[in-house]
């Protein structure tokens, strides 16, 4: 899974998500992208979920893109902990999401390949999506 290989701090305060995205809101190495319309943290695991359904639906056709990164770290306390006594412990790494974002890309697959794929994996996304590029624009 995706995470940082260095971080000049281990732990980060959780920060708003305020306004819409500006970098990465189009469409930029491939011919159809995966658009966010809604803003959340997408963790390691659910960007690598998405793009195992990409590909696969694509049947490892075409060439496809991640477009973000989760370098957030966020912690979690152990189970039965009591209040107090600190931060807890780095539990996954989460990319922060803002409407706009370009979140994949594919190239290389019909239309109606990208669509389907991108079903797929927005149903492993907790933020809303919608495709963009090709003929739809």
């Amino acid at each position: 899974m995706l995470q940082p290989k260095h971080q000049k701090y281990r732990k980060q305060f959780r920060g708003s998500m305020r306004g819409n995205s500006l970098r990465g809101s189009q469409v930029a190495f491939g011919e159809y992208g995966l658009k966010a319309i809604t803003r959340g943290w997408v963790s390691a695991k659910q960007i690598e979920a998405a793009r195992k359904a990409i590909s696969r639906h694509a049947q490892r056709g075409g060439k496809v893109w991640i477009k973000i990164f989760p370098d957030k770290p966020t912690t979690k306390k152990a189970l039965g902990t009591r209040m107090g006594s600190g931060k807890g412990d780095i539990h996954e790494y989460v990319a922060v999401v803002t409407p706009g974002r370009i979140l994949f890309e594919i190239a290389g697959v019909s239309y109606e390949v990208a669509q389907t794929a991108f079903a797929r994996a927005a149903a492993k996304l907790p933020v809303k999506v919608k495709l963009v590029g090709g003929e739809i624009l």
